[in-house]
């Protein structure tokens, strides 16, 4: 796992090292362990390393052994053993241990055909020299992230936002409709971030830019493909088996030791029973729960699953102080806004599994591909009413997450301008879907495209890599996904009950009476601590922050504000508000600003 960066300027101009180290030094948390920087012709590449697989050899920006080829990579490319042994049989020769190097030979050999040959999570930066051009790639379902601007001179790319913002040439300016997006959604998608002009590379593509910086699009793979399946559940289980032994035998793949994020769902006990399966031994656990709060919490579910397979587990129980103490760092860690309150105590799980290890598995991917969520499974006439009133999508993702009447009291101008933002990538994603899929399967891939790549991985790849350690997740291997996806809905669900077939093939394989327990997710207790005094002090800082005053109506942030402490709703909001601000202050106002993990996040609102 690693940061990179880099760009390709117009043809006659040279790389500046001194640009490369620049963006580089923003991507030190990702590659703690080594750092380099490859120019040639107008591509210079830079590459921040944690070290995971060929600890003594994998020193990148990696050259070919012809001088031709030279790739920055970030990630895992978890079937390199087979690739490269196919890839002597082609005369090929690897000459370090690492798995980033198969990607150099595999192209030399297949062009751009050896994307389909990779299984893993990863963002590579890849320049021919000969073809003249610079190939970034990224992988099937988004789990690496890579991000890129166009500008007068170059095209640029890294991957976090935070990297390009040193060789921007003027000050960023805001998305209106990412910015909307993330109010009402909780997170901004597609192509477009939050600062106008850097883009997102999408899962499953590669980008070509030519000398002229032409950008030709390589789309590699995509859910859409997949054809839904007459199976019946012996077969499908037998099938499952298969999946899962593979996905897992590859994940294990490492140089280092590895660990576990245990919630005690059914996901992560699922991994914890693979791990023990496969003979992982006693390997360190955590999980997390809360002091001083009437909310429920899965310590004693996760340490019990832990007992059962012979952990060595920590659980951690944290105040409240603790927790929202981490909204600074995790804002600047993740880049991009997203209202996901799991970012604050993952980053605690992360600082803490970083103290001791490189890489931690964990359990994402699983409700999108086995179909846990109750969203893709409504009442008949819950869909028919949203439908209704909302058309497009089936009845899916159709509300707001901002009530009616603050987003009409507090969205100034600029946003009110961009109300068709909202629900935009939900109905491009059920627009594009086959006719002949069901319903669920559209909610599967809706969420596929938008929510797991552009939110939920988020938050594993950053607030992991904030702490230099790398999220490994096996429910995401494109097979599964596949497999997932084409199953009938009668193996996806059964009595308004999810996950049914993952259920069934896990149930004796986990600790007895499992999985009766009630699905609860991963919650904060946001509502305990944004409240009273500190609600008052939040409302009152905002209406001085520069970002609120461009964006927002200020003059109806006290009712807001009033409103929370009366209980009468309007938390989520000014807990939108509070992160919006305080990103505005790192991204736009102050770029180059590090928060430290533990923070007073009133103190940087401003």
């Amino acid at each position: 796992m690693c940061g990179i960066a880099g760009f390709i300027l117009r043809d006659g101009q040279r790389p500046d090292p001194e640009q490369l180290t620049r963006m580089a030094a923003q991507l030190a948390h990702r590659g703690p362990d080594d750092h380099g920087i490859y120019c040639a012709g107008p591509v210079g590449l830079a590459q921040t390393r944690l070290s995971i697989i060929g600890l003594a050899t994998g020193h990148q920006p990696m050259v070919s052994a012809d001088g031709r080829l030279a790739l920055a990579a970030n990630g895992e490319v978890y079937n390199y053993l087979e690739l490269n042994a196919a890839l002597r049989e082609q005369g090929r020769q690897t000459r370090t241990d690492s798995d980033s190097e198969t990607i150099l030979h595999a192209y030399a050999v297949h062009g751009l055909g050896f994307l389909t040959q990779l299984r893993g999570m990863y963002a590579f930066a890849l320049h021919d020299a000969d073809a003249g051009r610079l190939i970034l790639g990224r992988d099937r379902l988004g789990i690496k992230p890579l991000f890129y601007v166009r500008l007068p001179d170059r095209i640029a790319f890294a991957s976090e936002i935070k990297a390009l913002l040193p060789i921007l040439p003027e000050r960023p300016q805001v998305s209106s409709g990412a910015l909307r997006q993330f109010l009402q959604n909780q997170f901004a998608s597609g192509e477009d971030t939050l600062i106008a002009g850097i883009r997102r590379v999408l899962p499953g593509e590669a980008l070509m830019i030519d000398a002229d910086l032409r950008i030709a699009r390589h789309r590699y793979w995509s859910a859409l493909e997949i054809a839904p399946r007459a199976i019946g559940f012996e077969e499908a289980r037998a099938e499952l088996d298969g999946l899962m032994d593979a996905a897992m035998r590859e994940h294990m793949r490492s140089d280092v030791p590895f660990g576990l994020f245990l919630s005690g769902g059914v996901d992560s006990a699922v991994l914890a029973a693979m791990l023990h399966a496969h003979g992982a031994g006693r390997i360190k656990s955590f999980s997390v729960g809360y002091r001083g709060t009437a909310m429920p919490h899965e310590l004693d579910e996760a340490a019990r699953v832990a007992e059962h397979f012979g952990l060595d587990h920590r659980p951690l129980e944290l105040e409240l102080g603790q927790v929202f103490g981490r909204l600074p760092h995790s804002i600047w860690c993740a880049d991009e806004l997203m209202r996901d309150y799991a970012n604050l105590p993952t980053s605690i799980l992360a600082e803490t599994a970083g103290s001791e290890l490189k890489v931690v598995f964990s359990g994402e991917g699983g409700d999108e591909v086995f179909a846990g969520y109750g969203r893709y499974h409504p009442r008949p006439a819950e869909r028919w009413f949203k439908a209704i009133l909302h058309p497009g999508s089936g009845g899916f993702r159709t509300r707001g997450q901002w009530s009616g009447q603050w987003s009409r009291r507090l969205f100034g101008p600029a946003l009110r301008a961009v109300a068709d933002a909202d629900r935009a990538p939900f109905l491009r994603a059920w627009d594009e879907t086959p006719a002949h899929w069901s319903d669920m399967q559209r909610r599967q891939y809706t969420d596929l495209v938008t929510a797991l790549p552009d939110n939920l991985l988020v938050k594993t790849d950053r607030m992991l890599m904030g702490f230099g350690v790398e999220g490994r997740v096996p429910f995401l291997d494109h097979r599964l996904v596949e497999f997932g996806l084409s199953l009938p809905d009668a193996l996806k669900v059964r009595q308004h009950q999810g996950k049914w077939l993952l259920k069934r093939w896990a149930e004796p394989r986990l600790p007895p009476g499992h999985l009766a327990r009630p699905k609860r997710g991963f919650h904060v207790p946001v509502g305990d601590w944004l409240r009273g005094e500190v609600a008052a002090q939040v409302g009152r800082r905002l209406a001085r922050n520069r970002g609120i005053r461009d964006w927002f109506r200020v003059e109806s942030i006290p009712a807001l504000v009033a409103s929370r402490q009366k209980g009468q709703g309007g938390g989520r909001e000014l807990f939108g508000l509070m992160q919006f601000a305080i990103w505005h202050r790192l991204f736009i106002e102050e770029s180059g600003l590090k928060p430290a993990p533990d923070e007073d996040p009133l103190e940087w609102i401003g």
